[in-house]
């Protein structure tokens, strides 16, 4: 990234040892596992954003590396010399923004076969009063897929999953709003060709 931001979320040890994060990862995983698009092993891999764990998670079932991005996400191109039959990009677009630039940059990078794919994954729409400070846009579903749709983006399969313990929720008020509202929104993707 060429300039660092307050928005910026350091991804550092005590980051990854988030439980949500793991159950994110996982849950995400179990979803990319489904798809049977993509033949195996991949040529190559390109995760949006920094590298965590999941990264590694990814290279372990496509069999391939993953490249990852350090360009500013809202406003500079994706600079990449290959073109990559699968692209990750888990909960970022809400921390852009200017989430359409970056799709439209990945539809580029997508390799122009049939079988590549994007996968994403962003967060449901909640309440204002729930939503994250350090997140731009949690959209309502219709808004996501009109976002998408106008990316040159089509939907191949999509989900939805919680993050929180049971036990999470019985903590108060505000923890069960948020197990009931705190959803990942995850898609498939194809690029419209």
């Amino acid at each position: 990234m060429t300039g660092e931001s307050r928005f910026r979320t350091a991804v550092d040890g005590a980051w990854s040892a988030d439980p949500a994060h793991r159950m994110r990862w996982e849950k995400s995983l179990e979803f990319v596992r489904e798809s049977g698009a993509i033949p195996l092993p991949a040529r190559a891999g390109l995760d949006i954003g920094d590298r965590t764990p999941v990264t590694e998670m990814l290279e372990a079932h496509f069999g391939c590396r993953f490249d990852n991005t350090a360009v500013d996400l809202d406003t500079e191109p994706l600079d990449v010399t290959t073109r990559y039959p699968v692209v990750t990009a888990f909960e970022v677009i809400e921390h852009l923004y200017n989430p359409l630039h970056l799709l439209l940059e990945i539809r580029e990078a997508l390799d122009p076969a049939p079988s590549s794919r994007l996968f994403l994954s962003t967060p449901a729409w909640k309440p204002g009063f729930l939503q994250s400070p350090d997140h731009f846009h949690e959209m309502p579903k219709r808004s996501l897929n009109a976002l998408l749709s106008r990316a040159g983006f089509e939907v191949a399969r999509s989900a939805e999953f919680g993050i929180r313990s049971p036990l999470f929720c019985l903590r108060g008020v505000r923890p069960l709003l948020r197990c009931i509202f705190e959803k990942i929104r995850i898609y498939e993707l194809a690029a419209r060709r």
